[in-house]
Order: structure tokens, then sequence, then C-alpha cells
């Protein structure tokens, strides 16, 4: 008897993402099968680790004490075989408890001779292997009638170069891989795969860095040529400001990539911004939804959308920091800038936000960003390097607000509107011009809630 479920490879074609919430126990993962059964254009799943797992595994590959590994490993196991008990699979419980063995020996071992970061890709990668053969199994049930589910390991399509910890994939070898690999068996049935995790030319384990199960979904949508990734979280979609800051925040039911880059970068925390890439380099549409509430909807992120307000959402980025460097020698030696930035580059800084007069330049790093992986951004050093060649200011609490629409460049009314809805709060910076899609500036980090919900109010408050 044919497929119901899947007539043929040019039928629509979607990958669904699950993050960790999503997948955190029995009860979630069978919510999220039952949503995968009952979308039948889905043939292809990405999971991340179980809500906890990852945490517990980094914790591991930073070398802690006996005492710490004996109950971050406990943490794991925990949450897996929480899993697998009401599952009820004893080959599968008993492939989960030797997988724990193998992480065991590997956190017992150390590094040994091998890299640091590849030990600890080696030790991040079981939190994807974990949830994805659990996955796959519960939703084996759910399609019982439609040829079932399958897991496949990542590791054989996701090819990376060889930088562990954040690896780049190489998008041309992993269509050809997707192409011969994955492609033929989706046909059969539905196929549950790892996020956040790659293999390198030599088959050692990467990972994709921060972000990286939305990034795997993308690249592995582009490979076999879908026409849709479905990113589900724990939100109905990406909305028009944070709704814990604002009751009158609202589900944005389409934007563009641009626009929604835009606002990844500026602070929602649904998507990153690097996700996106290969989507739109591809054409494939970005659906966002509620794993939870399916039927909420979601917000879809096209190439373009029909309808563009000129106001779409306003984003807010706490914990920032001005940087002022003022030149000594008063008119701009050419070359002041170069040398500014040539000094940042050498410490690996990023730049959000530039400004320039004659005499000085601000700029503001992002430093809450940027300290989540340990280290501070403005260190002695660079402060010292930076202070042969100017004077320089260092601001903080600060907080970045972006209105982002279309063509806010072009009208004044953004401006207008937005800085006389800021009175009677100061605003420390200003930039406009670098990107039709933005309006950026700081405000104290004691005010920026409140500029925001007046900010969201005069451009986006729903009618009542």
């Amino acid at each position: 008897m044919s497929q119901p479920h899947f007539q043929h490879h040019h039928a629509a074609l979607s990958v669904a993402k699950f993050g960790g919430t999503s997948v955190v126990d029995y009860a979630a993962m069978q919510r999220c099968a039952k949503l995968v059964a009952s979308r039948p254009q889905v043939r292809l799943v990405v999971v991340s680790a179980s809500a906890g797992v990852t945490n517990a595994l980094v914790a591991l590959g930073n070398q802690p004490d006996a005492a710490e590994r004996q109950a971050q490993l406990d943490t794991i196991r925990r949450i897996q075989m929480g899993i697998c008990r009401p599952l009820n699979e004893p080959e599968i419980a008993t492939q989960i408890q030797c997988w724990i063995d193998e992480l065991t020996t590997l956190a017992e071992m150390g590094p040994q001779s091998s890299d640091l970061a590849a030990w600890r890709d080696q030790i991040l990668a079981f939190g994807e292997r974990f949830s994805s053969l659990l996955f796959s199994r519960i939703l084996n049930r759910e399609l019982s009638q439609h040829g079932g589910a399958a897991c496949f390991d990542v590791r054989q399509v996701m090819r990376t170069d060889s930088q562990h910890g954040k690896a780049i994939p190489q998008q041309e070898s992993i269509r050809a891989l997707c192409q011969g690999a994955l492609l033929p068996r989706l046909s059969q049935q539905v196929i549950v795969t790892q996020g956040f995790v790659g293999a390198d030319g030599n088959g050692y384990t990467t990972t994709l860095g921060r972000g990286g199960s939305d990034y795997s979904a993308a690249l592995l949508a582009a490979g076999i040529g879908a026409q849709e990734v479905e990113i589900w979280t724990d939100v109905p979609g990406i909305f028009s400001t944070d709704p814990r800051l604002c009751d009158g925040a609202r589900a944005i039911r389409e934007i563009s990539f641009a626009e929604a880059a835009e606002l990844a970068t500026f602070g929602a925390k649904v998507l990153h911004p690097a996700t996106l890439i290969p989507a739109v380099a591809n054409d494939i549409a970005v659906f966002v939804g509620s794993s939870r509430e399916p039927a909420l909807g979601g917000t879809r992120i096209l190439a373009s959308t029909e309808e563009r307000p000129l106001v779409r959402a306003v984003a807010l980025r706490r914990q920032q920091t001005l940087v002022t460097v003022h030149s000594m020698n008063m008119l701009h030696a050419t070359g002041f800038l170069a040398e500014v930035f040539a000094i940042l580059a050498r410490h690996a800084i990023s730049v959000d936000l530039v400004t320039t007069s004659e005499v000085s330049i601000a700029l503001t790093l992002d430093e809450a960003g940027s300290s989540a992986n340990g280290h501070a951004l403005l260190t002695d050093e660079v402060l010292a390097e930076l202070g042969q060649l100017a004077r320089v200011e260092v601001e903080r609490n600060l907080a970045l607000v972006a209105v982002i629409g279309n063509d806010v460049h072009r009208s004044g009314a953004v401006s207008e509107h937005t800085f006389a809805t800021v009175v009677p709060d100061p605003v420390r910076m200003i930039c406009q011009g670098a990107s039709p899609h933005n309006l950026c500036f700081l405000v104290d980090e004691a005010a920026a809630d409140q500029v925001v919900r007046r900010v969201h109010d005069r451009f986006l408050s729903q009618p009542a």
C-alpha cells in the first residue's frame, strides 16, 4: 500500500526542530511526537539535548573534581532514565546506559593527549545523541501506521571544519552527503537526528556553538531541498517586543529575513541570527511556534513579506558598554579609525554601533552577550593599548533599544515619534542609516523598560 504520508521528493518537505524544553521529559516528547505525526510534510526532525543535560555536560567539560563530576553524571542519568522508564523498551534503556558508561569513562579520563576542545566536543555531543534516540522511539509509536521513525547519526552528513567548539559547516559537502545518505531514507520513514553536532573530515566529533541546533536544522533543510524549517520552542512565535515587558506585545505573523535578523541581533532570544543564513540563501521559509501550544500558530520568516510596516518590533539589549575614544591630535589623522579597530580586532572584540565626530569615536560593546563565554571584553590590556592612542572613557549600565521595521532610514516619522516618546529620558547615543531596517539608541539601563514600553505603545499597541 502506498504511504499516504509522503508521495514524492517534490512534495512540500519540512524539517522540524525541537529545542531543549520541548524534549525535557517523556510527556514533552510525546507532545512533540503527536505534533510531528499531525504534520505529514515533516520528514526530518532535529532535536536539541533535553533541557538541563547540556548544562551538566558543559560542567563535565570543565574537568570538575570527582564529587562534582558524579553529581553532573547523576543529573544526566536522572533526566534520560526518566524518559526511558515510561518508554519501557529494554534495549533502548541498555543503549542509553551504555552511552552513560562511555561518557563516564571519557569524563574520568580527561583530555589525555588529545586537544581539550576536541574532548569537550565529544562530551557535549552526548546530549543530542540521548535525546534523538529516545525521541525517535516515542515518535516511532505515533507513526507505526506510516512507516515509523528511525534515528540517524548526523555526523554522517554534517561536515564541518576542525574548529572544535565553534566548527564551521562545509555547506557543499553537507548538501552532497544529504542527497546521498539522508534524502532517500525520508520516503520510507521520518528520520530523527541531532542538532548542534557535526564531524570534521577525519570523522572527529565537532559542535556548532551557540544556537547550533537551529543552524543545523537550516543546513539540513538546504541539504535535502526542504521548503520550510519549523523551529518549535516554548513561545508561540516572535513578538513585537518582550511580552514580559509589555502587555501590548503580540506575536508577529510574518516577518522578512532582514527584519528577523535585525531583531535576533538586537536581543530577541528566540532565534540565533546565523541560523537564518542557509535558509535565506536557499529561499527556505522559517516558522517559529510553540510545541506546547501549536494551535496558537506562530511566526513565518520569509525572504520578503507582502506587508512592510514602517515599524515591526522594538528590541532591547541590556548590559551595553559605551567606549568613547578621543583622538589626542584633535583632527583625525588618517588611519585613526583603522588603528582603533585593529586593536579591537587583535583582542577579538566585536563592535555593535559606531558613531564618530571630528575628534572622537563612540562604540558600543555587548558585554552581556560576550561574558557568556566567561571573559570580560575590556581587559586592562585592551584599555592600555587604546590609551596609548587616545583618551578613553568607558560607560556601563546602558541598554540598547532598537526600533526595527522597513525603510526606517527614509522616514522622518520614525525618528521624530521615537525621540518625542523617549523624552524626558536622555539618549546617550543614536545610530541610524547603516541599515534600512533599524534605528538604535542607548539609554540608561534603569530607564530601559519604561522607554521600550512607551516606544512600543506609540507604534505597535494593539487597537482596543
